[in-house]
């Protein structure tokens, strides 16, 4: 499990095909220290298994699944990535519970700074099927990013970016048309699977009869 709070940008050093599918090699000073063989480690918001560790970098597999329905595809040397790994058990649940199960990819609209001061706002697109999920006021993970929805119209959210986000995450390199990771609330989804249930109809002696039983 994941917060969404990004503890660091890593850089993308190298992306190479192998028989087991697309390898990642990340520079990253600060999580490669904390990092063993087969640990998770969220990048950009997906959860990968680092499977290579040297001083400063880490790598992972790409399966083919995690590339089509993911942002990662579009990763080149050079690239930033924001990195997180799993919270402990007794940290503080900064963000929010994220799993980085990627649901899908956005598309970023437009990332402007607010006129007269310092913070910026962020338009992006989702997919419809997931816009189910997303309230004003409410939790979504962008790229890894635990951040808060202002508003939501149609397919279309806005959301209010701190300087401090800005500067310390990968949204300063993004641009319009980027694809975006996203990730709804983990609780928003079980809600809807509990209605679901609570909706279905009741077994009855009847109903089985009727149904041959």
């Amino acid at each position: 499990m994941f917060t969404g709070l990004v503890q660091e940008t890593g850089k993308i050093e190298a992306v190479r095909a192998t028989p087991r599918g697309t390898r990642l090699s990340v520079a990253a000073k600060g999580i490669s220290r904390e990092l063993k063989k087969g640990d998770s480690v969220a990048v950009s918001g997906v959860c990968l298994t680092a499977v290579e560790i040297a001083r400063g970098r880490f790598s992972a597999d790409l399966a083919q699944e995690t590339l089509r329905r993911t942002s990662l595809e579009k990763l080149r040397k050079g690239s930033l990535v924001n990195l997180e790994l799993p919270a402990r058990p007794r940290d503080r649940l900064g963000g929010h519970i994220v799993q980085g199960h990627v649901d899908g990819t956005g598309e970023l609209v437009s990332l402007q700074k607010v006129p007269g001061g310092d913070d910026w706002r962020l338009t992006a697109t989702i997919p419809r099927e997931l816009c189910k999920y997303v309230v004003p006021q409410g939790s979504i993970t962008l790229e890894g990013i635990s951040l808060t929805v202002a508003q939501i119209e149609g397919t279309k959210l806005e959301i209010a970016i701190i300087p401090h986000t800005y500067e310390a995450t990968s949204l300063k390199t993004v641009r319009p048309g980027d694809l975006l990771n996203i990730e709804v609330d983990v609780l928003a989804k079980y809600v809807e699977r509990l209605t679901q249930r609570e909706s279905a109809p009741r077994l009855s002696v009847e109903m089985l009869m009727r149904r041959g039983f």
